[in-house]
């Protein structure tokens, strides 16, 4: 459990970061992330189901989901969207900040259509814009890998997609008759001397061949790049062997929807 230093009577601000796979909470009490919860997406799910698996979480932390100040919904799966509104009212008594076209985020976007591009990805670069400077890659592990550039200008000017290490493993195990399903992890040696050492050896160094071929070229097309920021489920074990990333940052998406919030919310 994550603690905080401010004050309990503190309002909490609740930040959702809803990918294909998982759906974060992220709660926050002034400057300081007391607690995140971590669910399954599950597009069927009703705003009922949601409020059930939560509340209990919110009881065991000692927090209560009434005293919440303002919630922000940062969502790659758009069914979800009208549920995750209703949530927001009925269970945290706030309409959400909704991560859309029209938002202040304090970086242009430099994209043919920036309709197009995935609020995480923005949000991830808005944070890694104001934690690690410009220019910067932020490379998000999730159900697909991508790759976000920010110039030295502090613009978005692209980016970079993809499959995730877990689906292309998956592909592999459903498309070789003979092959089976085995965990995805750095094996103890590259060679493998059975067949789940051979695929993990395979699965493990051939993404990062993937991941560091595209930084690779990534550091030769953007001039001064220094910062490369991971994220993501899968970040720790690609970066472990990676020549390229230097950093890991598991709440950089939660950093920049607080940012977002404090950049479009109400002056009074």
């Amino acid at each position: 459990m994550l603690r905080s230093s401010s004050a309990s009577s503190e309002k909490l601000l609740v930040l959702v970061d809803v990918g294909n796979t998982n759906t974060v909470f992220g709660l926050y009490r002034g400057d300081d992330l007391v607690e995140v919860f971590r669910l399954s997406t599950e597009r069927q799910r009703t705003a009922d189901e949601y409020s059930a698996l939560l509340l209990p979480l919110f009881d065991q932390a000692g927090l209560d989901p009434s005293a919440t100040e303002g919630v922000v919904i940062s969502s790659v799966v758009p069914p979800l969207h009208p549920t995750l509104e209703r949530l927001a009212v009925q269970m945290f008594g706030q309409p959400p900040l909704m991560i859309e076209p029209g938002i202040k985020t304090g970086m242009p976007i430099r994209y043919d259509n920036p309709t197009e591009v995935g609020a995480d990805r923005i949000v991830n670069s808005v944070a890694a814009l104001e934690q690690y400077g410009a220019p910067v890659v932020v490379v998000d592990f999730g159900t697909a890998t991508t790759f976000d550039i920010v110039n030295d200008a502090g613009e978005y000017v692209g980016g970079i997609i993809a499959p995730g290490i877990g689906i292309s493993a998956e592909a592999l195990f459903a498309q070789a008759s003979r092959l089976y399903r085995v965990d995805v992890r750095k094996p103890p040696e590259l060679i493998g001397r059975n067949t789940a050492g051979a695929m993990q050896a395979g699965i493990y160094y051939g993404y990062i061949g993937l991941v560091d071929g595209i930084l690779e070229r990534l550091l030769a097309e953007v001039s001064g790049l220094e910062q490369i920021v991971a994220t993501g489920g899968q970040a720790e074990l690609i970066a472990s062997g990676s020549r390229f990333i230097g950093t890991v940052d598991q709440q950089l998406t939660l950093v920049g929807l607080k940012q977002i919030y404090e950049r479009n919310r109400p002056r009074h």
